[in-house]
């Protein structure tokens, strides 16, 4: 019985005292917001993977952008990250529900891509058919301008002809003459 006492005290203040790894924020993020916001970071760090120069184009610091559509500074961030990773189960959870939503709207950013590339497709088709329409267009045109050559040639040839007649006929009137 001595022996019992002390061993359920111990146990009672380890039990009683469960101390916290990290304390929470003054200012805690709701999880589901937490959510949204680490869903929104891993979009753009995706953005920035696949298409570096994309965010560089039209200026945009992800991390800024986040704070800023969120109302939290880097700090209230940081703090709040560091509170919900403290316990591991439910952090693991908000990136199972992360990759889920990750994955649904992968599927559909498939089928927005397919239609932009169709779209791409065929303004390029439309391109080379109006390119190729302005070749023969132009082809043709050169052709006409042959054929007004041509004629123009011809008549140019007839009348030096016609010329040639007439002078051959007033030389053989001056002989006759």
């Amino acid at each position: 019985m001595k022996k019992i006492i002390p061993f359920f005290t111990i146990l009672t203040i380890l039990c009683s005292c469960k101390n916290e790894i990290v304390k929470k924020p003054n200012h805690l993020i709701e999880r589901n917001k937490m959510v949204d916001i680490m869903y929104d970071m891993s979009i753009l760090e995706g953005i920035k993977t696949v298409n570096p120069s994309s965010l560089d184009t039209f200026k945009i610091n992800s991390n800024n952008y986040i704070y800023k559509k969120y109302k939290i500074d880097s700090l209230q961030f940081a703090q709040n990250n560091i509170y919900y990773a403290s316990d591991y189960k439910e952090y693991k959870l908000m990136f199972e529900e992360i990759k889920s939503r990750l994955d649904k709207n992968s599927s559909l950013m498939e089928s927005v891509v397919k239609i932009e590339n169709k779209k791409i497709a065929a303004r390029k088709l439309a391109e080379e058919k109006a390119k190729a329409k302005k070749v023969a267009d132009s082809m043709k045109k050169a052709k006409k301008e042959i054929k007004l050559k041509k004629v123009a040639d011809s008549i140019k040839k007839i009348k030096t002809a016609k010329t040639l007649d007439s002078i051959k006929k007033i030389k053989k009137k001056k002989k006759l003459l």
